[in-house]
């Protein structure tokens, strides 16, 4: 073991860095399945591999004493201003100026340089540079968003452009925590969790404003629920101190975030190899209602389904029983007595008929002469996208002729 962990700063600082630059790669991962050919993704990558390596690079320097490790950590570090010049430049569709490119491009490299040479291990006058390089470069990246011309993005870029800079600027404070001649009272470089923070972010504002509103929700519960955990956690020991809650919120939060992110992404795995009931039909040829039932049956939503036609509704006299659902598509068992009164005749028909085959649902496929399905959908599908599903596959059974004599 290295002496570094007798420091718990250290080791709080390893972690949060580790924690952060898997959570960085699985969301790269995400990013680039979800926009594989895209050029602002592509610069987007690069910049977030830059961020990636440092963190990781720096966590293994820490944990193993590595010099070379902390050295090239250093470099990537010196060069990701360079990699968040190229970002501003796709988000505005055109070029910097060449002269603050080109001494974007010359301070990128001279600092790289440097790192690798061991400059930064004699004072703080590296960290000073690096921090005055990166922050001056993070300034003007700033200034050609907020001045860009409106007009000539679109209404989705323009948003996008807005996103990013909020979320850099609110990111900017996280990063200055690294820089230790800046900042030596901090009890944990937070730079790692601050990338964490902007990456949910940019993933969350990928989808609509119903799926926006969610994700920062399930991202503000995951940050509370982390820190609850870190602080209780953090006073298991006696002599807890201010700086050591701090610690143990920093990790918990970094690595609940980069679960969270692994989670997230195999559980969009999970989803894209077993496709929906949706996809299943739209890929199906079946050209009768028979064939598609039957290809339904194959998926465990309609596993157990049964349909009923009316010969087979005798005992629950179909002229009520098509009377009652003549502006019905789906039935849900769980809203009974439904429109009409308990003792109505149509209820207690409808509810003995869910009840005989414990269906929560029944899908009107047909009315003239009527044609049942009843589906019994398990209470951890029950949710607002397997209803959906069911009236969207009704629709379809409905609109699908019947096989013919």
């Amino acid at each position: 073991m290295t002496a570094g962990f007798a420091n718990p700063g250290l080791v709080a600082d390893s972690i949060v860095d580790l924690s952060a630059a898997l959570g960085l790669g699985v969301a790269m991962l995400a990013l680039r399945r979800r926009d594989p050919r895209g050029a602002l993704t592509t610069r987007f990558l690069v910049a977030l591999g830059l961020v990636a390596a440092v963190l990781l690079l720096r966590g293994l320097s820490w944990w193993t004493g590595s010099v070379l490790l902390e050295r090239l950590a250093l470099a990537c570090a010196a060069m990701f201003p360079l990699g968040a010049l190229i970002v501003t430049e796709s988000m505005l569709r055109r070029h910097a100026p060449r002269r603050a490119k080109l001494t974007v491009l010359g301070g990128a490299g001279l600092l790289a340089l440097a790192a690798l040479l061991g400059l930064a291990e004699h004072g703080n006058g590296f960290d000073m540079a690096l921090a005055a390089f990166q922050f001056a470069t993070f300034a003007l990246c700033g200034l050609l968003l907020f001045t860009r011309d409106p007009a000539a993005l679109t209404e989705a870029e323009n948003a996008g452009v807005w996103r990013l800079g909020l979320c850099a600027f609110l990111v900017l404070p996280f990063m200055l925590s690294d820089f230790r001649s800046l900042v030596p009272d901090m009890p944990v470089r937070l730079g790692g969790l601050g990338a964490l923070l902007l990456i949910h972010v940019v993933l969350v504002t990928g989808g609509g404003a119903q799926t926006r509103r969610q994700g920062f929700w399930l991202m503000g519960l995951r940050i509370i629920a982390a820190l609850a955990l870190g602080g209780a956690a953090a006073h298991l020991d006696a002599d807890i101190d201010l700086s050591s809650t701090v610690r143990m919120c920093a990790v918990a939060v970094a690595g609940v975030l980069a679960i969270g992110l692994m989670a997230d992404a195999l559980s969009t795995s999970f989803d894209q190899r077993s496709p929906g009931v949706l996809a299943s039909i739209a890929r199906s040829e079946a050209a009768s209602r028979e064939t598609l039932i039957a290809k339904l049956a194959s998926h465990p939503l309609f596993g157990g389904a049964k349909r009923l036609r009316e010969t087979e509704l005798a005992d629950y006299d179909p002229l009520i029983l098509r009377a009652a659902l003549r502006d019905i598509g789906v039935l849900r068992a769980a809203d009974r007595p439904w429109q009409w009164s308990p003792d109505d005749g149509g209820v207690e028909r409808l509810q003995a008929l869910l009840a005989a085959h414990s269906a929560t649902h029944l899908l009107v496929i047909g009315r003239e002469p009527l044609d049942l399905l009843l589906v019994t959908v398990p209470l951890v599908s029950a949710d607002p996208a397997t209803e959906t599903a069911l009236a969207l596959v009704r629709r379809l059974l409905a609109s699908t002729p019947m096989e013919t004599a």
